[in-house]
């Protein structure tokens, strides 16, 4: 018996039935079921069907992005875009050492034309109408054509970092306009949430205060550590500036993304502080990130970014640790998601493998782990594993950038220990505008090299929403979004596998 005429004929009434509630259990199992064997074809074969793969990857709902750097997610074309809409200039210069190209936008507002005495500065008119020029300057700005291309290369971490300070003129003055293209790009491939880190958090630094941080053992202990904060958290309290300096802050973001939310889109912020600054700079700025966070409810948590393995991130960082211990006894509601563990054998001494994923669980108090790769070399690495489990702290993976800056892909990537021993995590894009992707890329990534179930990339993307730091009454009103999403979206694919049976009968 054919079925493909009542397949459409459901089809054209859930959207109804998903509204009224009414929806028919056995047939949302059964689209479920369908769902899961059509994506079983594709994965579970030594050969898989990316292409296809990607279509339905695409199509399917995946709830949130809560690993997502605003000025790193912006695609190198839309800054040029802005750099024509400023009356900017990239400012083109090869260190003549190196042979490498630095191309950065120029604040000033005019063209300056080359001489020996002075840098080539191009217009966006003038960029686009030489095509060599603009070619190099989207791999200058990006992770494209890094590897598939001969040229004189830097160490990949150092062409990932790099490319933020290109274009920052820019990227944290055009917001508005920026979170907007970020909501229709995850609109359009079916994500109803992001969670962004966008601006980082002021700074204020007293020389004098700064002395006594400056001074500290980095290993010293939580007293001592303590000990040195409190003057400067108490000056800070005090400070008019201060207070003004997070008003102005709170307000940015807020007004960044005002309007942006409706009946199918949210998006959230993460404040963020540079690990690698001084004690005093990284201090101050938390204790503004903190205030913003506990005052704002736009604000939703804060972060520590940065390359992990820069001398004073390593150097500093249980220091780091201790003053968010510090500050998380002075603002408890406050919620952390911790770059940690971004590190790799080789990349650093072995003893700097040993503890950093810990100590952001143990000391600082971490509710989030993003990327969290250097796992297996932490000491007591199966202790830690039941800790990360047992008090359902998540591990934000970022498969594109690891393989990019940690060259860990594949087998090498811990993505199959967190799975084996049951710790939470959720799949994230990172900064998709400087490795040229996007979520949906992830999840294929995911799909083709690990080989989950379907039923394991769907709690997945629910994962992302449990997880993440937006209210309970926030998180319940998504859950009903995106099982509603995805009672549709079975239905679309169920309806897709059974015309194909009935094809090939």
């Amino acid at each position: 018996m054919n079925t493909l005429p009542i397949v459409i004929i459901l089809l054209m009434l859930l959207p109804c039935l998903v509204n009224a509630g009414e929806v028919n259990t056995v047939l949302a199992k059964e689209n479920e079921t369908a769902t899961a064997r059509f994506f079983s074809k594709l994965i579970e074969t030594n050969d898989p069907n990316i292409a296809e793969l990607t279509m339905a990857l695409k199509m399917m709902p995946k709830g949130a992005d809560i690993h997502i750097h605003y000025s790193g997610a912006i695609y190198a074309e839309t800054y040029l875009d802005w750099v024509g809409d400023k009356g900017y200039c990239i400012y083109d210069r090869t260190d003549p050492r190196l042979k490498i190209e630095i191309f950065r936008i120029e604040t000033r507002q005019k063209s300056l034309l080359p001489n020996k005495n002075q840098p080539f500065c191009l217009e966006k008119s003038a960029v686009i109408a030489n095509n060599a020029f603009y070619r190099k300057l989207l791999k200058v700005w990006s992770n494209k054509d890094f590897h598939n291309h001969y040229h004189m290369q830097k160490a990949p971490d150092q062409q990932f970092f790099d490319t933020f300070s290109y274009f920052s003129p820019l990227s944290h003055q055009i917001l508005t306009d920026g979170i907007t293209k970020l909501k229709n790009r995850a609109k359009n491939e079916n994500v109803q949430y992001l969670e962004i880190m966008l601006n980082r958090a002021p700074s204020f630094e007293y020389p004098e205060l700064a002395k006594e941080l400056d001074a500290l053992d980095p290993d010293a202990d939580e007293n001592t550590v303590f000990a040195a904060l409190a003057p400067y958290a108490d000056f800070m309290v005090k400070d008019p500036l201060v207070t003004k300096g997070i008003s102005d802050y709170i307000q940015t973001e807020e007004a960044a993304v005002s309007g942006i939310d409706d009946d199918e889109f949210r998006i959230r912020l993460q404040s963020y502080v540079v690990r690698n600054a001084s004690r005093a700079t990284v201090f101050s700025s938390l204790y503004s990130a903190f205030s913003a966070a506990h005052m704002s409810k736009k604000i939703v948590g804060v972060n520590i970014v940065g390359p992990e393995n820069g001398y004073i991130a390593i150097r500093d960082y249980k220091l780091h640790m201790l003053m968010f211990r510090y500050l998380k006894r002075l603002f408890p509601d406050v919620r952390l998601s911790l770059h940690a563990g971004e590190l790799v054998s080789g990349m650093v001494p072995p003893e700097d493998l040993a503890n950093h994923i810990r100590y952001a669980v143990d000391i600082a108090g971490a509710n989030r782990i993003g990327h969290g790769v250097d796992i297996a070399r932490e000491e007591k690495a199966f202790a830690l594993l039941q800790v990360l489990r047992e008090k359902e702290i998540p591990v934000e993976i970022n498969l594109t950038s690891n393989d990019f800056i940690l060259g860990v892909r594949g087998n090498k990537h811990p993505i199959k220990l967190y799975q084996r021993y049951g710790v939470p995590f959720v799949i994230s894009s990172d900064d998709p505008g400087v490795s040229r992707g996007d979520l949906t890329h992830e999840f294929v990534i995911f799909a083709t090299n690990y080989k989950p179930s379907y039923a394991e990339i769907k709690k997945t993307v629910f994962n992302s929403i449990q997880y993440s730091f937006l209210s309970p009454e926030e998180k319940s009103a998504e859950f009903q979004d995106l099982r509603s999403r995805f009672l549709i979206y079975e239905s679309e694919i169920a309806g897709i596998e059974i015309a194909i049976e009935n094809r090939d009968d």
